[in-house]
């Protein structure tokens, strides 16, 4: 799990034994304790989000990180626990299985803003910190991981909240195409 541009999905697999080895606490503001694994980003994604982030409050906006890191078994209880509430027709669709998150990488990051009382919600989308999130996550290395009408190729239904760190030569040009990272992968 060296490089940022490496594919995680339900084809794409990781095992429970792969974290990473670069795990910090995140310094920009954060719905977690500091003592929270989910308050923890790879460094270099962690960097380009508090430079984000405060970009946004250049422009007025107050943007916090919800979720970060998850651990293999965190997201097998979080699956789990789901699937005691939900059919999983319904879960599969915004909860990925252990192994298939990209919170596990330490590179995806859920996002979200008090307008949305910090939930992760597709109202965030219409939001002005959500439409600015769109537009500059690219600036610092990040793309919107799973875009409005790219469902049926990421396997996800649309998360506006949720960015993943790839650097920021392949997040300007995903930006630019359009393209998703499963879509770059087959090139």
């Amino acid at each position: 799990m060296q490089n940022y541009t490496y594919l995680v999905n339900r084809e794409h697999i990781l095992k429970a034994e792969d974290i990473p080895e670069d795990l910090v606490v995140c310094e920009f503001p954060f719905c977690a304790e500091e003592s929270e694994e989910k308050r923890k980003l790879r460094k270099a994604a962690a960097d380009a989000a508090g430079r984000l982030l405060e970009y946004g409050k250049s422009f007025g906006y107050t943007l916090y990180g919800v979720s970060g890191y998850r651990s293999y078994e965190r997201q097998k209880e979080i699956y789990h626990q789901r699937l005691q509430e939900t059919p999983a027709e319904v879960v599969n669709q915004y909860v990925a299985k252990p192994g298939t998150s990209e919170h596990q990488t330490g590179l995806a990051l859920d996002v979200s803003s008090p307008e949305v009382d910090y939930e992760l919600e597709e109202i965030f989308a219409e939001t002005p910190e959500g439409k600015w999130l769109a537009v500059y996550a690219p600036m610092f290395g990040f793309i919107l991981r799973y875009p409005k009408g790219k469902e049926n190729i990421t396997g996800y239904a649309y998360e506006p909240w949720h960015i993943r760190y790839v650097g920021k030569s392949l997040s300007l040009y995903l930006s630019l195409t359009g393209m998703t990272l499963e879509e770059y992968h087959q090139i």
